[in-house]
């Protein structure tokens, strides 16, 4: 066995280190032996936040990052924003390969119409302050170049870059009818500047008039037997209705910009989804993808910093993913550019579903990075931990979530080749308790019905049960198995928290590697998963009771009425999907009821 008491020692000279820091706001710098700055940190107390990174029951993630600190360093500022500013400038600086970065230094595309007496309409990646209009920022460069390619193709605006000069004869473009060659004198600046306020219009979100010019000219050309101007023109009409298709959400009551921002953390790997709204059109979705071992909520603050560095596009509106410290960074915004924004989390309605989108869109992508990756060597690692016949390719997780007694849960996951399944994770709502908290009894109840599903069905055993808990949990489950006759075909192990044991059945002792054992970290983002689904399950259903609640507040729903409306459609996204016509059917209701309903949850 290696020798790792290094890491124990250097472990316990940092929390002596910690306990000297101040109790005051400031940022902190992570680094490594080499002196290098591997995380920048911000905090309203140095000692009581970066005391947290070495508490036990930590993370996968955090435990990372704790064996990789050699020192760290810390400044203290005057207050929680001239941290927040200063974590800003230090990330900058020193670019942490564990925060998350926009390396691309935020120059996301934009459309541009200059400041000209014949004004050009390009993409660009940089503001030049002379009085161009600018429209975006696009995330997607492929929406960018959709619509600007719509407008050449829609109106005969010049391509030649630089001031106009005077020219004897017209470029190809004009020959084309792509151009209306005003550097021969073949267009008047009035007419010009209209062909550029219906290019205005049409990038702000009201299409109606080039519709409208399309069709006429489509027409025209018809009638003067011009098929193929006719053809080209009837292609830009179908253009146009695939780029509004593919916008997907539109919402045509808001004048506001509104940017939707949710994250997705899946161990170290981080993913941020953020999808913009201008005039009430879905402009772009972009995804940012970073490995960072700080949490949800630091990242994704850290992540508006960045994205927003420098103002020039900043919304009205900012709808976000999780409960970030919003008066920090309204104060911050405000001061920096001088634009009253809001930051809010929805918690239902139609920024709560528009959020929604984009997470999923987060989620899909965090977890097809994680299965894009190896496991081999972990799996070899960890048949060799537990002394196994065979490779874990098939690991099966439980867990267990409740709330003084109410909402018990257990979430099963799957991980197949070390890679979550996440098709295959189930959940059960434990049945036997009444009200009282044994986790020992949530086990059986849980495993029982898992097992002796996969038994009737004939359906393949896993390779290794992982319970997330110690020796009692293990051999309440040990039981199950042995009853089941299946203890002889199923790996079973535990996961205390803690120092992260390794639990074996019945009198078996425990393993104690470092957190950095590859066969430890597959076991731990097992748990992690677990315990992440678990929670989010339960959390639904005490949202589900809150939703009863609501019902029964409306006017025209009582107890029953609420009963048989959750019962029949059992959540707020359910109900929403409907219009107030299927809810009044669907439920047996009055139709004026259901328009109340919709308008409740809908605000």
């Amino acid at each position: 066995m290696p020798d790792y008491r290094n890491i124990f020692l250097i472990m316990d000279s940092a929390r002596e280190e910690v306990k000297k820091f101040p109790e005051m706001p400031g940022c902190y710098l992570m680094k490594d032996s080499n002196d290098t700055v591997i995380y920048v940190g911000k905090a309203k107390n140095l000692r009581r936040r970066v005391s947290s990174y070495f508490l036990p029951n930590r993370d996968m993630k955090t435990t990372c990052l704790v064996e990789k600190i050699d020192h760290i360093e810390y400044i203290i500022t005057g207050n929680d924003y001239e941290a927040l500013v200063l974590e800003n400038n230090l990330i900058k600086k020193y670019t942490p390969h564990y925060n998350i970065l926009l390396k691309d230094g935020k120059s996301y595309p934009m459309i541009r119409i200059t400041n000209e007496e014949f004004p050009r309409v390009f993409s660009t990646r940089r503001i030049i302050r002379d009085g161009s209009r600018y429209y975006g920022p696009y995330p997607s460069v492929k929406s960018l170049n959709d619509y600007l390619d719509l407008v050449r193709k829609s109106f005969p605006l010049r391509f030649c870059s630089g001031p106009l000069s005077k020219r004897k004869d017209a470029c190809l473009y004009y020959h084309m009818k792509r151009c209306s060659a005003p550097c021969i004198g073949k267009v008047s600046k009035e007419e010009y500047g209209k062909y550029i306020s219906k290019v205005e219009d049409f990038l702000s979100g009201d299409d109606t008039s080039v519709i409208k010019e399309l069709e006429k000219a489509m027409m025209k050309a018809a009638s003067a037997y011009d098929y193929e101007t006719a053809a080209e023109k009837r292609d830009l009409l179908r253009s146009l209705s695939d780029l509004q298709k593919n916008q997907m959400v539109e919402d045509h009551e808001s004048e506001e910009s509104r940017d939707y921002v949710a994250i997705e953390m899946r161990s170290y790997l981080s993913t941020v989804s953020i999808m913009q709204f201008r005039s009430g059109c879905l402009i772009g979705k972009a995804l940012y993808r970073s490995e960072t071992f700080g949490d949800e909520d630091e990242t994704l603050l850290s992540f508006l910093v960045q994205y927003y560095a420098d103002g020039d596009n900043l919304p009205k509106e900012i709808y976000v993913s999780h409960q970030i410290d919003s008066e920090l960074i309204r104060k911050y915004f405000s001061s920096e550019f001088g634009g009253a924004v809001t930051i809010a989390v929805p918690r239902d309605g139609k920024h709560y579903r528009i959020l929604r989108l984009a997470r999923e869109n987060a989620v899909r992508d965090v977890e097809k990075r994680l299965k894009e990756s190896d496991n081999t060597a972990s799996l070899e690692r960890l048949k060799e931990i537990l002394s196994l016949d065979k490779l874990p390719r098939h690991i099966e997780g439980f867990d267990i979530a409740q709330l003084s007694g109410k909402y018990t849960v257990s979430s099963l996951i799957v991980f197949r080749d070390g890679n979550p399944s996440v098709k295959e994770y189930r959940h059960f709502s434990i049945k036997t308790l009444d009200g009282k908290i044994d986790d020992f009894e949530s086990m059986r109840e849980a495993s029982m019905r898992r097992y002796s599903r996969l038994l009737s069905e004939n359906a393949p055993l896993p390779d290794l049960v992982m319970i997330d808990g110690g020796k009692g949990q293990v051999n309440a489950v040990l039981g199950v198995f042995r009853a089941l006759g299946i203890d002889k075909k199923i790996a079973l192990v535990g996961l205390s928290k803690g120092r992260e044991e390794i639990v074996l059945p019945e009198d078996g002792e425990s393993i104690l590697l470092p957190h950095s054992d590859e066969g430890l970290r597959t076991l731990i983002a097992v748990r992690d998963e677990c315990h992440r689904f678990a929670t989010s399950f339960n959390q639904r259903m005490r949202s589900k009771e809150a939703s009863f609640s609501l019902l029964e507040s409306i006017e025209g729903m009582g107890k029953k009425r609420s009963e048989k409306v959750m019962k029949k459609y059992g959540s707020v996204d359910a109900i929403l999907s409907l219009s107030a016509e299927e809810l009044s059917k669907g439920a047996g209701i009055p139709l004026p009821v259901a328009e109340r309903i919709l308008h409740k949850f809908n605000f």
